[in-house]
Order: structure tokens, then C-alpha cells, then sequence
């Protein structure tokens, strides 16, 4: 894209508040507006990050401490356009953010330049219980859903739903740092089930059970985009998961830009009926029994993986916004079906073989070296603290998987899948590296 077509004049800010080191889509946003001569503000932690190499960062400011409530975000968000002392595009990168900068429209306005949201719409859809409701009003495929009111009421969900089934926090985004719970699980029992409810007020919101679809090869796909002042969506399109990390239940580790007339169809029926404004990142998985798309999480930021839908034009979500929100015209390039996007320290192979329709990585950029280098060495670091823990919940899973077996509940565990479920599932992944599960 032509650097003259996005106005410069502008700066953005990117806010993330979560401490993620090696969320890759930070740096793809970093990119992607740098690259065009955009100046760029980014509010996050990086101490720990390959991002904070990158060229492309205009300057780092501190994020608000963790746990941050919303209030706390929009004041550190003032703060930052004081020292710009000039309106700027901004972009949240997490549902915290995202949820946080939708609360405080008002007072951010005068200072960041914003998508018109309706009301309080981006908290609705990051909400799992509120979207499974949304989803019906409008027609949108989606996993049955149960929000159970007590204990005894989740041990009975799971048995209803069949087991295994996917337990979800509502609010994810409320979840305590550093604790072992995690905004998506498999119960495997109506014990477990019961357990995790008992737990709502450590959470911070609501538990919810819902009906498990299982993975399996051209199963997951997501679609991005961007819905301008208009409600047209432009600046991404559907995609497929050729590979998760961890398999079967993670995020994006390979995925091509694929064309799904029914997704893309979905997701423009979901955004128009709602009337929402900006960047969405939507997951789907498809039921190998009936080929439904269920429409899974409804993201109101942009995905880890939105460089993959970059066009002709270089147009992508982030470019997108920046550009409709300064009243440039979005450029009209034409999609890149096949191309790939490869995150490196997860599919480190994927990485090296051919890419005929093209590919971007995650991490590595000839014109943006420092990034690549740097997370190869925080990786090999992070590798090694992790396997011992990985090595001991290896050798402990068949003990556990007996206890639950012996459950005192009288509760028969039917499977849904046909196979046995992925070891992977099992682990306690981060909220972060379990970004698109279910």
C-alpha cells in the first residue's frame, strides 16, 4: 500500500494489557501501521517481548498494572494523548482493552478517533453467555449453551450436554493473573462440573457449559474483517486452521486465507444485525455431523493472525480502520486466496516449506530483523522452564484420568467424538496460548 494513502499526520496507539511476551499480533499491528509511516504508540508490557525490538515502535509507555480495571485503562489512556497532543487512531488488542475503551467512548473521544459502537456492544460479544444469546436472536449457528444457577444445576448441565463438555467463563477477561483457572476447559464429569462452579466468585463472572463439537481436519476457521462507518466489512476475509498449538485446541499456528462463501456469509448476517463498527476477529467450527458453521467466540479487536488478510493492496483490518477513521478511502486490492501465515516457534517446519500463494510469518521480516532474532532466544528460555512441568502432567494424567473414572457421582460419561480426544486438550493451557479454543 501506498504510504500516501493512509494519513500520516495521525498517529496510533495500541493498548494491550495482558502480559503475554509472545503475542505475535502486537507486532503484526506494530507493523502494519509503521510500515506505512505511521507513528506508533504502543501501551503494553514488552519487557520480556521480542515487540519491543521492533523498528517500527514510535515509543513504548507503561500499561496499567495488572488486573487493571476499566477506569484505571481509559486514565492510562488519557495520559499517553497528553504527551501526543494530537487525536489518534486507536486499536485495543486484547478484550480487556477492547471492553475498557468501549466503556469509556465518551471521555476517550475527544482525544482518539474511535469507531461509532453501539452502546456497550463490544462487551456483549466478548461475553460468551451474552453472545450465545445474540447468536440465537439473529440465526447464527452456535453450540447449545447452558448457564447454570448452582452446583447441583452444572452437574446436571454436563450430563444434559453429554460429556465431554467445554466449560467457559463469560467475562474471561476477569479471570485473576497467575491462578490456575483458565477461560476454557474440557469436564470430562459432573464433578468437575460442580467444582468449577463453586468457584464463580474467584472467577468474576459466569460459568457456562456448552455442548463439545470435536476438532478435526477442516474443522476451524475464523473470519476477520473490518465494518466501517457504513457497516461494510472490509480488510480481511475467511480463513482455515491447518494447524493449532496446542493441537486440536490452540491457537492459529498455520492458516491459510481460504474462501467459505458460508462463513463469510455469517459473519456479514452476525455484524449487520448487531450494527457493530470496527475490527472482529469470529471463530467457527464446524460440525462434522451436520456441516453447520457454530459460530464459537465473537473477538471486538483484531486476531493474532489478521496479517494473513492482507490484499493486493496491502489493505488489512488495522489499515483498515486507520484509514476510514482519518476519512481516507479504503483501498480496493484484490484477496490472496491460499496465501499462508506461519507462526514459527509453533510450526517451526511449516515455516520452511514452500508457500506458493505467498506467506507471512509471525515473527521474522527482512525489513524488521530484530523481532525474529530475539523471540528464538525468549523461546528457547521459556521452552525450558515449562518442561519439567510438562514432563510431570505427562506422567500424572493416567492417575487422573482414573479418579475421575471413580467419581462417586452416578453419572455414565458418554463421548461425543468418535476418537479419543487430543492429550493437548487437557493441558492447562494460559488464556493467551489458548486464544481461539472452542
Amino acid at each position: 500500500m501506498s504510504v500516501s494513502l493512509l494519513d500520516t499526520r495521525v498517529p496510533a496507539v495500541l493498548v494491550r494489557t495482558d502480559r503475554n511476551p509472545f503475542h505475535h499480533g502486537t507486532l503484526g499491528a506494530v507493523r502494519s501501521l509503521g510500515r506505512a509511516g505511521v507513528d506508533v504508540h504502543l501501551i503494553a508490557d514488552v519487557a520480556g517481548s521480542p515487540v519491543r525490538r521492533s523498528r517500527f515502535v514510535r515509543q513504548l509507555h507503561p500499561p496499567p498494572p495488572p488486573g487493571a480495571a476499566p477506569a484505571d485503562i481509559a486514565r492510562a489512556l488519557l495520559r499517553v494523548a497528553a504527551q501526543i497532543e494530537r487525536p489518534a487512531v486507536l486499536i485495543p488488542l486484547d478484550d480487556a482493552s477492547a471492553v475498557a475503551v468501549a466503556r469509556a467512548r465518551t471521555e476517550l473521544a475527544p482525544a482518539y478517533l474511535l469507531p461509532q459502537q453501539p452502546g456497550e456492544l463490544a462487551e456483549r460479544v466478548a461475553d460468551k453467555a451474552e453472545l450465545a444469546a445474540m447468536c440465537a436472536t439473529a440465526g447464527i449457528p452456535h453450540p447449545l449453551t447452558l448457564i447454570p444457577d448452582s452446583a447441583a444445576e452444572a452437574a446436571a448441565a454436563a450430563w444434559r450436554l453429554g460429556l465431554p463438555t467445554v466449560a467457559k467463563w463469560s467475562r474471561p477477561w476477569l479471570l485473576p493473573t497467575g491462578g490456575d483457572l483458565r477461560s476454557t476447559a474440557v469436564v470430562r464429569s459432573a464433578r468437575q462440573a460442580r467444582e468449577l462452579f463453586l468457584r464463580t466468585e474467584e472467577a468474576g463472572s459466569r460459568l457456562l457449559l456448552q455442548e463439545f463439537l470435536p476438532p478435526g481436519p477442516d474443522l476451524d476457521w475464523f473470519c476477520h474483517g473490518y465494518a466501517d462507518r457504513t457497516g461494510t466489512v472490509r480488510g480481511g476475509g475467511p480463513g482455515r486452521k491447518l494447524h493449532a498449538w496446542p493441537r486440536g485446541a490452540g491457537l492459529t499456528a498455520v492458516g491459510h486465507w481460504t474462501p467459505n462463501a458460508p462463513v463469510q456469509a455469517l459473519a456479514e448476517l452476525l455484524v449487520g444485525e448487531l450494527g457493530y463498527r470496527g475490527i472482529f476477529d469470529l471463530d467457527f467450527r464446524r460440525c462434522a455431523t451436520t456441516g453447520a458453521y457454530h459460530l464459537l467466540d465473537f473477538n471486538p479487536r483484531p486476531g493474532a493472525q489478521f496479517r494473513l488478510f492482507t490484499d493486493t493492496a496491502g489493505l488489512d483490518v488495522v489499515r483498515a480502520q486507520h484509514l476510514d477513521l482519518t476519512h481516507r478511502p479504503l483501498s480496493e486490492g484484490a484477496p490472496r486466496p491460499g496465501r499462508a501465515f506461519v507462526v514459527e516457534n509453533y510450526a517451526p517446519l511449516s515455516a520452511l516449506r514452500p508457500a506458493p500463494a505467498g506467506r507471512e510469518l509471525a515473527w521474522h521480516a527482512p525489513d524488521d530483523r530484530a523481532p525474529g532474532w530475539t523471540m528464538w532466544a525468549l523461546w528457547a528460555r521459556h521452552a525450558a522452564r515449562r518442561l519439567p512441568t510438562r514432563l510431570l502432567r505427562l506422567c500424572a494424567r493416567p492417575e487422573g484420568d482414573a479418579r475421575d473414572a471413580r467419581d462417586e457421582t452416578p453419572v455414565r460419561v458418554v463421548r461425543q467424538a468418535t476418537s479419543p480426544l487430543p492429550p493437548e486438550i487437557d493441558s492447562p493451557l494460559t488464556d493467551d496460548e489458548k486464544a481461539n479454543s472452542y
